[in-house]
């Protein structure tokens, strides 16, 4: 069976109750990165299935792909024109003088970023920001915007309704310049929600860009660039602060981060098929707190990526390791709370202001993939497992295994956040200050009617919460979603269980 008729299969048995929306990773023909090297972009590997396929999911669920659109395989038809020097494709590759000083340049590998190539017209040396078999296209010449300008209209013919911008803060280069997040490519962002808006209403945008909290913040633009953006400080803070049971800088985070305008909002995840990226907390961790995180992280059986900084040092970019697996233990090591410290820090995402996205691997509580790293050499492989799909369906149906409890537990999670107003991706959200071990905030749904308090102990110890702390309006009767139970009146005390999480609510 085609692996998309699988994962259409999965996706009905197992989540169809409580998923509206699912993204496939890139399902084009491609080269290396697992897909991110694209070959075409017009056709679907043949060895996952056809069009045909992912139009029948995208009838059932908001289908969301990826629009690789900074870079191409070094083994398409556009690069053998290139090399030819003829043909569609021939000028659609970024090149640069062979002694260009490129010092300046911020990117997210280590490799040599240009790359020498043999072709009918001589020498040329090709950009590649991620590796030598992804070339960077060059959006100077409006050929290459409106090739992508099709693509989209071919997309959204075949189904797809939500564009995943990879690795667009990387789209224009000026020399001189660190080529990331240049106005130029914001104006692109711009002139493809302008396109989309009036074709699909339903369309969406959502830039991934794995860089500084203030930079990513800018691809909102004014309300009129991506209708959503990756929350990418989140992963690290939110580990950071189980592993350290300190919820201090996911707090000050929190606080500082404003709320999304109307027709955007935020895109919260904590996993992801990258690693947990360590750029995105560049200036909200201390530099003993990357230290510290990236150390606990290795003895959990994490990797490290490196990237090249703007004076050729290596950079720690990410951090390689099953969510699963980051969650096991705390600075001190190993512990028995493992998997009510991975529940919690989906109840801590699920309860944030905008929409959460879930990382397969995570729904199904999957671990580190030492095997796969080792055959492919690519620490992302850690956290890339590829299930057989009789082994999944056994191990789900296991009562009390680390699958069928993380799949159990999200799952009804997410179902019981899908009924609450107050969980609208735009509805109001206030931090609560209750000390470093609890951490909380405030939805309140945009008609005013529910009040849910998210309060989470994100420490191995027990905690106990005043209920003076929490604005209880008397004249409601408050109940904790989660379990069901009813807050006695006049309450004075609530107390928590390490990693135990409440949703507060009147309603």
């Amino acid at each position: 069976q085609a692996p998309l008729e699988t994962l259409e299969h999965f996706l009905d048995t197992y989540t169809r109750d409580f998923i509206s929306g699912i993204h496939i990773l890139p399902f084009f023909p491609y080269c290396t990165d697992d897909g991110f090297a694209v070959r075409d972009f017009y056709k679907v590997n043949e060895k996952l299935g056809n069009w045909k396929n992912i139009k029948q999911i995208a009838k059932k669920y908001r289908l969301m792909a990826d629009l690789v659109i900074n870079h191409g395989s070094s083994t398409s038809d556009w690069f053998a024109n290139f090399v030819k020097g003829e043909g569609i494709g021939h000028d659609y590759f970024y090149t640069a003088p062979k002694d260009t000083n490129t010092s300046a340049v911020v990117r997210p590998r280590t490799s040599p970023l240009l790359q020498e190539v043999e072709t009918e017209n001589g020498k040329k040396y090709v950009w590649c920001t991620f590796s030598p078999e992804q070339v960077d296209f060059d959006f100077t010449n409006t050929e290459v915007l409106k090739e992508f300008v099709k693509i989209i209209r071919f997309y959204l013919d075949n189904g797809i309704r939500i564009f995943r911008l990879d690795a667009v803060a990387f789209l224009w280069k000026k020399l001189g310049t660190d080529c990331l997040n240049l106005p130029e490519t914001h104006e692109i962002v711009r002139l493809i929600r302008t396109l989309i808006e009036p074709t699909q209403a339903d369309a969406m945008i959502i830039t991934e860009t794995n860089i500084p909290n203030r930079e990513n913040l800018s691809y909102f633009g004014n309300a009129n660039e991506a209708h959503c953006i990756y929350n990418f400080s989140l992963p690290p803070l939110l580990v950071n602060t189980l592993v350290t049971g300190s919820c201090r800088y996911l707090k000050q985070w929190l606080m500082s981060m404003p709320p999304a305008q109307a027709g955007t909002t935020y895109f919260n995840f904590i996993a992801s098929h990258d690693g947990i990226g360590l750029r995105p907390a560049e200036g909200l961790l201390t530099d003993s707190e990357i230290a510290s995180f990236i150390s606990t992280m290795q003895a959990f059986g994490g990797e490290v990526s490196w990237r090249a900084s703007d004076n050729g040092i290596k950079k720690p970019y990410e951090v390689n390791i099953a969510l699963f697996d980051a969650l096991q233990g705390t600075t001190q090591g190993k512990d028995d709370y493992g998997l009510e410290r991975f529940i919690c820090a989906h109840a801590i995402m699920l309860g944030l202001e905008g929409i959460p996205g879930l990382y397969i691997h995570s729904l199904l509580g999957t671990g580190n993939d030492y095997e796969k790293f080792a055959e492919t050499g690519q620490k992302r492989s850690i956290n890339r497992h590829q299930w057989d799909y009789k082994e999944l369906v056994h191990l789900l149906s296991k009562k009390g295994s680390q699958h069928n409890e993380c799949y159990t537990k999200i799952s009804n999670l997410i179902e019981l956040r899908q009924k609450q107003p107050a969980f609208h991706p735009n509805a109001t959200q206030f931090t609560l200050h209750m000390g470093d071990c609890l951490f909380g905030f405030w939805r309140q749904s945009i008609d005013r009617k529910q009040s849910i308090f998210c309060v989470y102990n994100i420490s191995d110890r027990i905690q106990a919460l005043h209920a003076g702390d929490l604005n209880l309006i008397v004249t409601d009767s408050w109940y904790d979603l989660v379990t069901g139970s009813s807050l006695q009146e006049n309450i004075d005390t609530i107390v928590f269980e390490p990693y135990q999480s409440m949703w507060i609510s009147n309603l």
